[in-house]
Protein backbone atom coordinates (compact mmCIF):
# COMPACT_ATOMS: atom_id res chain seq x y z
CA UNK A 1 0.00 0.00 0.00
CA UNK A 2 0.82 3.60 -0.65
CA UNK A 3 0.94 5.54 2.05
CA UNK A 4 0.81 8.77 4.47
CA UNK A 5 -0.27 9.18 7.30
CA UNK A 6 -2.52 6.87 9.48
CA UNK A 7 -4.42 6.94 12.92
CA UNK A 8 -2.57 5.28 15.98
CA UNK A 9 -4.40 2.49 17.39
CA UNK A 10 -3.87 3.99 20.83
CA UNK A 11 -6.88 6.54 19.16
CA UNK A 12 -9.11 4.45 18.24
CA UNK A 13 -11.94 2.55 20.65
CA UNK A 14 -14.90 0.67 19.84
CA UNK A 15 -17.82 3.13 19.19
CA UNK A 16 -21.64 3.16 18.64
CA UNK A 17 -21.87 4.90 15.03
CA UNK A 18 -25.66 4.87 15.09
CA UNK A 19 -28.41 2.89 13.38
CA UNK A 20 -27.66 -0.55 14.79
CA UNK A 21 -23.88 -0.42 13.52
CA UNK A 22 -20.44 -0.57 15.50
CA UNK A 23 -16.65 -0.69 15.05
CA UNK A 24 -13.88 -2.50 17.46
CA UNK A 25 -10.19 -1.45 16.05
CA UNK A 26 -8.16 -4.82 16.56
CA UNK A 27 -4.94 -4.57 16.39
CA UNK A 28 -2.37 -6.49 13.78
CA UNK A 29 0.59 -7.14 15.57
CA UNK A 30 3.67 -6.24 14.00
CA UNK A 31 2.15 -4.05 11.29
CA UNK A 32 2.16 0.10 10.48
CA UNK A 33 -1.11 -0.37 9.51
CA UNK A 34 -2.25 -1.29 13.15
CA UNK A 35 -5.27 -2.20 13.29
CA UNK A 36 -8.33 -3.37 11.12
CA UNK A 37 -11.68 -1.95 11.74
CA UNK A 38 -14.23 -4.63 12.40
CA UNK A 39 -18.03 -3.83 12.44
CA UNK A 40 -21.05 -5.20 13.94
CA UNK A 41 -24.27 -4.66 12.31
CA UNK A 42 -27.48 -5.55 14.43
CA UNK A 43 -30.99 -7.74 13.23
CA UNK A 44 -33.12 -9.24 15.19
CA UNK A 45 -31.21 -12.32 15.01
CA UNK A 46 -27.98 -10.97 16.32
CA UNK A 47 -25.07 -9.33 15.00
CA UNK A 48 -23.54 -9.78 11.83
CA UNK A 49 -19.64 -9.10 11.69
CA UNK A 50 -17.99 -7.27 8.76
CA UNK A 51 -14.32 -8.85 8.88
CA UNK A 52 -12.88 -10.29 12.05
CA UNK A 53 -9.08 -8.79 12.03
CA UNK A 54 -5.36 -11.24 12.63
CA UNK A 55 -5.75 -14.61 14.46
CA UNK A 56 -3.58 -13.57 17.30
CA UNK A 57 -4.32 -13.80 20.50
CA UNK A 58 -4.15 -10.23 21.83
CA UNK A 59 -6.19 -9.76 18.20
CA UNK A 60 -8.70 -12.05 19.90
CA UNK A 61 -8.85 -10.14 22.91
CA UNK A 62 -9.44 -6.78 21.42
CA UNK A 63 -12.19 -7.80 19.37
CA UNK A 64 -14.07 -10.39 21.82
CA UNK A 65 -13.36 -7.56 24.55
CA UNK A 66 -14.25 -4.48 22.44
CA UNK A 67 -17.82 -6.14 21.44
CA UNK A 68 -18.25 -6.43 25.26
CA UNK A 69 -17.40 -2.72 25.54
CA UNK A 70 -20.70 -2.41 23.33
CA UNK A 71 -22.68 -4.58 24.71
CA UNK A 72 -21.99 -7.28 22.59
CA UNK A 73 -21.02 -10.87 23.40
CA UNK A 74 -19.53 -12.64 20.73
CA UNK A 75 -21.19 -15.86 21.02
CA UNK A 76 -24.28 -14.18 20.28
CA UNK A 77 -22.58 -13.38 16.10
CA UNK A 78 -25.07 -14.68 13.97
CA UNK A 79 -22.47 -14.33 10.46
CA UNK A 80 -19.04 -12.90 9.21
CA UNK A 81 -18.69 -11.91 5.69
CA UNK A 82 -15.38 -11.34 5.08
CA UNK A 83 -14.37 -8.65 2.67
CA UNK A 84 -11.55 -10.45 1.09
CA UNK A 85 -9.29 -13.38 2.07
CA UNK A 86 -6.48 -11.66 3.67
CA UNK A 87 -5.05 -12.47 6.90
CA UNK A 88 -6.12 -8.91 8.79
CA UNK A 89 -9.51 -9.57 7.65
CA UNK A 90 -10.60 -13.46 7.60
CA UNK A 91 -7.74 -14.23 9.89
CA UNK A 92 -9.82 -14.84 13.40
CA UNK A 93 -13.42 -15.53 11.35
CA UNK A 94 -12.84 -19.33 12.19
CA UNK A 95 -12.19 -18.72 16.08
CA UNK A 96 -15.72 -16.27 15.87
CA UNK A 97 -17.67 -19.17 14.52
CA UNK A 98 -16.15 -21.66 16.83
CA UNK A 99 -17.17 -19.13 19.61
CA UNK A 100 -20.66 -18.39 18.33
CA UNK A 101 -21.62 -20.93 15.88
CA UNK A 102 -21.87 -18.55 13.36
CA UNK A 103 -21.78 -18.71 9.36
CA UNK A 104 -18.46 -17.48 7.54
CA UNK A 105 -19.38 -16.07 3.76
CA UNK A 106 -16.98 -14.31 1.42
CA UNK A 107 -17.21 -13.72 -2.77
CA UNK A 108 -16.51 -16.91 -4.77
CA UNK A 109 -13.27 -16.02 -6.41
CA UNK A 110 -11.84 -15.82 -3.12
CA UNK A 111 -13.41 -18.50 -1.61
CA UNK A 112 -11.72 -20.63 -4.41
CA UNK A 113 -8.02 -19.00 -3.50
CA UNK A 114 -8.85 -19.96 0.23
CA UNK A 115 -9.19 -23.70 -0.76
CA UNK A 116 -6.36 -23.68 -2.81
CA UNK A 117 -4.34 -22.53 0.14
CA UNK A 118 -5.39 -25.04 2.41
CA UNK A 119 -4.21 -27.73 -0.45
CA UNK A 120 -0.85 -26.63 -0.48
CA UNK A 121 2.05 -27.71 1.57
CA UNK A 122 4.56 -25.40 3.19
CA UNK A 123 7.21 -26.77 0.97
CA UNK A 124 5.02 -26.00 -2.14
CA UNK A 125 4.40 -22.52 -0.76
CA UNK A 126 8.13 -21.88 -0.23
CA UNK A 127 9.09 -23.59 -3.63
CA UNK A 128 6.50 -21.66 -5.77
CA UNK A 129 7.98 -17.84 -3.90
CA UNK A 130 11.52 -18.77 -5.19
CA UNK A 131 10.36 -19.43 -8.62
CA UNK A 132 8.13 -16.59 -9.14
CA UNK A 133 11.02 -14.15 -7.82
CA UNK A 134 13.69 -15.85 -10.05
CA UNK A 135 11.23 -14.83 -12.56
CA UNK A 136 11.07 -11.73 -12.02
CA UNK A 137 14.68 -11.20 -12.28
CA UNK A 138 15.65 -11.29 -8.40
CA UNK A 139 18.79 -11.32 -7.36
CA UNK A 140 19.45 -15.33 -6.33
CA UNK A 141 20.65 -13.47 -3.02
CA UNK A 142 17.56 -12.10 -2.63
CA UNK A 143 15.61 -15.54 -3.71
CA UNK A 144 17.69 -16.86 -1.00
CA UNK A 145 15.84 -14.79 1.43
CA UNK A 146 12.54 -16.86 0.98
CA UNK A 147 11.64 -17.41 4.33
CA UNK A 148 10.54 -20.51 5.39
CA UNK A 149 6.53 -21.29 5.88
CA UNK A 150 3.51 -19.01 5.37
CA UNK A 151 0.92 -17.97 7.99
CA UNK A 152 -2.16 -20.93 8.17
CA UNK A 153 -5.01 -20.01 5.71
CA UNK A 154 -8.24 -18.46 6.71
CA UNK A 155 -11.13 -20.62 7.78
CA UNK A 156 -13.18 -22.05 4.65
CA UNK A 157 -16.40 -20.28 4.47
CA UNK A 158 -19.63 -21.71 4.67
CA UNK A 159 -21.17 -19.50 2.27
CA UNK A 160 -20.20 -17.87 -1.03
CA UNK A 161 -21.60 -14.81 -2.29
CA UNK A 162 -22.05 -13.15 -5.82
CA UNK A 163 -22.04 -9.66 -7.08
CA UNK A 164 -25.38 -8.31 -5.91
CA UNK A 165 -26.70 -10.94 -3.36
CA UNK A 166 -28.23 -10.00 -0.06
CA UNK A 167 -26.44 -11.00 3.28
CA UNK A 168 -28.89 -12.95 4.95
CA UNK A 169 -29.28 -10.28 8.20
CA UNK A 170 -33.33 -10.40 9.01
CA UNK A 171 -35.06 -6.72 8.69
CA UNK A 172 -31.75 -4.94 7.12
CA UNK A 173 -30.19 -4.82 3.50
CA UNK A 174 -26.64 -5.67 2.84
CA UNK A 175 -26.18 -6.27 -0.77
CA UNK A 176 -22.55 -7.38 -1.53
CA UNK A 177 -20.59 -5.12 -4.42
CA UNK A 178 -18.02 -6.98 -6.34
CA UNK A 179 -14.80 -5.11 -6.28
CA UNK A 180 -12.16 -7.03 -7.61
CA UNK A 181 -8.42 -5.43 -7.59
CA UNK A 182 -6.86 -5.74 -4.22
CA UNK A 183 -7.85 -9.25 -4.20
CA UNK A 184 -10.05 -11.39 -7.16
CA UNK A 185 -12.77 -11.83 -4.53
CA UNK A 186 -12.61 -8.54 -2.82
CA UNK A 187 -16.08 -7.02 -2.10
CA UNK A 188 -17.68 -4.01 -0.28
CA UNK A 189 -20.87 -4.33 1.69
CA UNK A 190 -23.96 -1.90 0.76
CA UNK A 191 -26.09 -0.84 3.86
CA UNK A 192 -29.08 -0.22 1.58
CA UNK A 193 -31.31 1.01 4.63
CA UNK A 194 -29.13 3.27 6.03
CA UNK A 195 -27.04 4.54 3.08
CA UNK A 196 -23.61 3.57 3.83
CA UNK A 197 -20.91 1.44 2.55
CA UNK A 198 -18.11 -0.89 4.26
CA UNK A 199 -15.46 -0.65 1.92
CA UNK A 200 -12.71 -2.94 3.38
CA UNK A 201 -9.48 -2.13 1.34
CA UNK A 202 -10.89 -1.21 -1.77
CA UNK A 203 -11.45 2.76 -1.27
CA UNK A 204 -9.34 3.68 1.92
CA UNK A 205 -9.12 7.76 3.26
CA UNK A 206 -5.51 8.27 3.49
CA UNK A 207 -3.76 5.12 1.65
CA UNK A 208 -4.33 2.98 -1.65
CA UNK A 209 -4.51 -0.66 -1.24
CA UNK A 210 -2.00 -2.62 -2.89
CA UNK A 211 -2.71 -4.20 -5.78
CA UNK A 212 -0.20 -6.58 -7.34
CA UNK A 213 -0.23 -9.63 -9.57
CA UNK A 214 0.85 -13.39 -8.20
CA UNK A 215 2.99 -14.93 -9.86
CA UNK A 216 4.34 -11.63 -11.39
CA UNK A 217 4.23 -12.82 -14.43
CA UNK A 218 0.71 -13.84 -14.94
CA UNK A 219 -0.64 -12.78 -18.66
CA UNK A 220 -4.09 -14.18 -17.95
CA UNK A 221 -5.39 -11.65 -15.44
CA UNK A 222 -5.03 -7.92 -15.18
CA UNK A 223 -6.01 -6.63 -12.07
CA UNK A 224 -5.40 -3.15 -11.47
CA UNK A 225 -7.79 -2.88 -14.58
CA UNK A 226 -10.42 -4.74 -12.40
CA UNK A 227 -9.21 -2.21 -9.58
CA UNK A 228 -9.94 0.82 -11.77
CA UNK A 229 -13.54 -0.44 -13.20
CA UNK A 230 -14.56 -0.97 -9.67
CA UNK A 231 -13.46 2.74 -8.44
CA UNK A 232 -16.27 3.94 -11.04
CA UNK A 233 -18.44 1.10 -10.19
CA UNK A 234 -18.39 2.47 -6.05
CA UNK A 235 -18.12 6.25 -7.85
CA UNK A 236 -21.70 5.28 -9.12
CA UNK A 237 -23.23 4.34 -5.75
CA UNK A 238 -22.92 8.14 -5.32
CA UNK A 239 -21.79 10.43 -2.36
CA UNK A 240 -21.95 7.67 0.43
CA UNK A 241 -20.69 6.93 4.10
CA UNK A 242 -17.96 4.76 3.83
CA UNK A 243 -16.67 2.78 6.65
CA UNK A 244 -13.63 1.51 5.77
CA UNK A 245 -11.39 -1.66 7.05
CA UNK A 246 -8.29 0.50 7.92
CA UNK A 247 -7.38 4.21 8.92
CA UNK A 248 -11.05 5.69 9.87
CA UNK A 249 -14.55 6.63 8.47
CA UNK A 250 -14.96 9.32 5.94
CA UNK A 251 -17.80 11.09 3.77
CA UNK A 252 -18.61 10.87 -0.16
CA UNK A 253 -16.83 7.82 -1.31
CA UNK A 254 -17.55 9.08 -4.42
CA UNK A 255 -14.99 11.51 -4.53
CA UNK A 256 -12.40 9.48 -2.73
CA UNK A 257 -13.11 6.90 -5.66
CA UNK A 258 -11.97 9.10 -8.30
CA UNK A 259 -8.41 10.30 -6.74
CA UNK A 260 -7.51 7.17 -6.40
CA UNK A 261 -7.98 6.36 -9.87
CA UNK A 262 -6.26 9.60 -10.48
CA UNK A 263 -3.64 8.16 -8.57
CA UNK A 264 -3.05 5.54 -10.69
CA UNK A 265 -3.48 7.04 -13.92
CA UNK A 266 -0.88 9.32 -13.90
CA UNK A 267 1.16 6.68 -11.74
CA UNK A 268 0.71 4.37 -15.12
CA UNK A 269 1.27 7.93 -16.97
CA UNK A 270 4.61 7.62 -15.53
CA UNK A 271 5.52 4.41 -15.80
CA UNK A 272 5.08 4.04 -19.52
CA UNK A 273 6.99 7.22 -20.20
CA UNK A 274 10.27 5.39 -18.46
CA UNK A 275 10.23 2.52 -20.06
CA UNK A 276 9.91 4.61 -23.79
CA UNK A 277 12.92 5.89 -22.22
CA UNK A 278 14.72 2.82 -21.57
CA UNK A 279 15.95 0.96 -24.90
CA UNK A 280 16.35 -2.53 -23.62
CA UNK A 281 14.30 -5.05 -22.43
CA UNK A 282 13.46 -4.65 -18.52
CA UNK A 283 12.82 -6.99 -15.77
CA UNK A 284 9.74 -6.75 -12.99
CA UNK A 285 12.71 -6.24 -10.84
CA UNK A 286 14.33 -3.66 -12.65
CA UNK A 287 11.09 -2.04 -13.53
CA UNK A 288 10.35 -1.93 -9.74
CA UNK A 289 13.21 -0.53 -8.42
CA UNK A 290 12.83 2.62 -10.89
CA UNK A 291 9.30 3.12 -9.45
CA UNK A 292 8.52 5.64 -6.85
CA UNK A 293 7.82 3.80 -3.34
CA UNK A 294 7.28 5.43 0.07
CA UNK A 295 11.10 4.27 0.75
CA UNK A 296 14.05 4.21 -1.34
CA UNK A 297 14.34 1.05 -3.67
CA UNK A 298 17.60 0.09 -1.36
CA UNK A 299 15.71 0.65 1.85
CA UNK A 300 13.25 -2.19 1.13
CA UNK A 301 13.67 -5.05 3.05
CA UNK A 302 13.15 -8.59 0.51
CA UNK A 303 9.36 -9.01 1.68
CA UNK A 304 8.55 -5.36 0.63
CA UNK A 305 10.70 -5.41 -2.70
CA UNK A 306 8.60 -8.48 -3.65
CA UNK A 307 5.12 -6.70 -2.80
CA UNK A 308 6.87 -3.41 -4.99
CA UNK A 309 7.33 -5.93 -7.42
CA UNK A 310 3.76 -7.59 -7.61
CA UNK A 311 2.60 -3.99 -7.98
CA UNK A 312 4.90 -3.36 -10.95
CA UNK A 313 3.64 -6.32 -12.42
CA UNK A 314 0.09 -5.17 -11.91
CA UNK A 315 1.16 -1.48 -13.59
CA UNK A 316 3.14 -3.28 -16.18
CA UNK A 317 -0.05 -5.71 -17.11
CA UNK A 318 -2.04 -2.72 -17.53
CA UNK A 319 0.38 -0.79 -19.76
CA UNK A 320 0.30 -3.89 -21.87
CA UNK A 321 -3.03 -4.57 -22.23
CA UNK A 322 -3.71 -1.06 -23.59
CA UNK A 323 -0.84 -1.71 -25.81
CA UNK A 324 1.77 0.23 -24.35
CA UNK A 325 4.48 -1.97 -23.98
CA UNK A 326 5.49 -5.82 -24.90
CA UNK A 327 7.04 -8.84 -23.23
CA UNK A 328 9.29 -10.61 -24.15
CA UNK A 329 9.69 -14.59 -22.83
CA UNK A 330 11.86 -16.97 -23.25
CA UNK A 331 15.18 -16.32 -21.17
CA UNK A 332 15.68 -16.98 -17.84
CA UNK A 333 12.92 -13.71 -16.58
CA UNK A 334 10.37 -12.04 -18.52
CA UNK A 335 11.11 -8.84 -19.56
CA UNK A 336 8.87 -5.70 -21.18
CA UNK A 337 9.75 -3.26 -23.44
CA UNK A 338 7.65 -0.24 -24.51
CA UNK A 339 6.42 -0.71 -27.68
CA UNK A 340 8.26 2.36 -30.01
CA UNK A 341 12.15 1.42 -28.20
Amino acid sequence: MTKSRRTPYAQQRPQELGGGVWSVPVPIPGNPLGYTLVYAVDSPKGPLLIDAGWNHPDAWTALSGGLATLGIDVASVIGVVVTHFHPDHAGLAGRVREASGAWIAMHEADAALVRFMHGMADGEHDDFQAQMLRRAGADPSEVAQVMPGRPAPPALPDRELRDGDLVELPRRKLRAVHTPGHTPGHICLHLEDADRLFTGDHVLPDITPHVGIYPYDRDDVDPLADFLESLERVAELGPLDALPAHEWIFPDVAARAAEIRDHHEKKLGRLGDQMAERVEPLTIWEVAAMMTWNRPWDDLPTMLRGMAAGEAAAHLRTLESRGKIRRITGGDAVRFQALDS
